[in-house]
């Protein structure tokens, strides 16, 4: 009986790894085998065309592939993963590289180094959330992002005052409340200034106060909005029973965090949120430094507001907060109560249980 030749292409059992180095208007990409390079090439910033070129080259092959965190978002993970691609997004800092590749960093350089490191097992990829969750993250981001913006505006206007020798008048400034009120307002915009061009300039400032205000106000109110829906009425509820958590700090937790599960202890969403040490240690020499660098810096900055307002409403964190002080000064002091609030925090969304107060260490 006559043997049939066959030209077709069949990749089944073997394994295709794919490095991407993602840019706005251009991916490199390097596709390796188990023990060769394929090939290098650039291509239009296309999943599709990915997809089309690996199934027309390596029918029937396994696909791997990764990519790293960054402007892109997870867009990308998304298609490549719905079209059977096993993909994986990676922390950049997390990508281990060779001094060469340090000296000449090119982007043919760095898909071949995902490509290699993503064959050889050691990279570890990071949480992706769903497309709901990362909406909801923007929409509190935002808000984090107008509050700053609204600080700088509020400095503009004082400093434009104290630059051209205009006082506020004591009853703006002794209270909190006279600040920024309706009256302050009123009196700012009865400031003359020597010409029309600084009044102008003090105008705008105040409109752009006013307007950032506004849409600071909106948003809270689609953030409370969302706070009362089912799915985090019941979580909120549980966070804001630790002292010093109030609502948007938790819906801040819960959107950021969104699966308490991925944290096997309560070190480790220490760890993600930046409220351990650096260590540097060696042999006999114990190097634990200051606070790591490596944060999340919304969080972390939330936690350590939320740890100010826990020392004056737990009596056990202002037992602990006068014991650090002893040794270390207030910043330091702070530091430490804002880890004591990430074990709180941890225990009540992992136990669902409420905080109940000198209990949770």
């Amino acid at each position: 009986m006559k043997r049939e030749q066959s030209n077709k292409l069949d990749f089944k059992g073997q394994n295709i790894f794919v490095g991407i180095d993602v840019h706005l208007k251009s991916w490199s990409v390097a596709v390796l085998s188990q023990h060769s390079v394929l090939k290098k090439f650039v291509q239009d910033p296309n999943v599709d065309s990915l997809y089309k070129f690996l199934t027309k080259n390596y029918p029937g092959a396994d696909y791997y592939s990764v990519y790293e965190a960054g402007f892109s978002g997870f867009w990308i993970h998304d298609k490549l993963t719905s079209l059977g691609i096993s993909n994986i997004v990676v922390n950049p800092a997390d990508v281990p590289t060779m001094s060469k590749e340090k000296l000449r960093k090119t982007d043919a350089v760095d898909c071949g180094k995902l490509a290699r490191e993503l064959r050889s097992g050691t990279l570890k990829g990071i949480y992706v959330p769903s497309p709901a969750t990362l909406e909801m993250r923007s929409l509190i981001r935002l808000r984090n992002s107008i509050v700053k913006d609204t600080t700088r505006e509020k400095n503009r206007i004082k400093s434009l005052l104290r630059f051209h020798g205009e006082v506020i008048p004591d009853e703006f400034t002794k209270h909190s409340t006279g600040n920024w009120s309706k009256r302050f307002l009123a009196w700012l915009r009865e400031v003359q200034l020597t010409t029309e061009y600084g009044r102008e300039t003090l105008s705008l400032h105040i409109e752009q106060f006013v307007r950032l205000r506004g849409m600071l106000l909106q948003q809270t109110r689609t953030i409370r909005t969302l706070c009362r829906s089912e799915a985090f009425k019941e979580p909120i509820r549980l966070l804001t029973s630790v002292p010093g958590i109030g609502i948007i700090t938790a819906i801040s937790l819960l959107v950021e965090i969104d699966d308490i599960s991925r944290f096997a202890s309560a070190d480790a969403l220490a760890s993600y949120i930046g409220l351990i040490p650096m260590c540097h240690s060696s042999g006999e020499k114990d190097g634990t430094g200051n606070i790591t660098v490596r944060k999340h810096a919304m969080l972390r900055c939330l936690i350590i507001e939320a740890a100010w307002t826990a020392i004056r409403k737990d009596p056990a964190m202002t037992m602990a907060y006068e014991g650090y002080l002893k040794r270390m000064n207030g910043q330091k002091a702070i530091v430490k109560i804002a880890r004591k609030l990430v074990n709180r925090i941890f225990f009540v969304l992992k136990r669902k249980q409420e905080y109940v107060p000198c209990v949770v260490g």
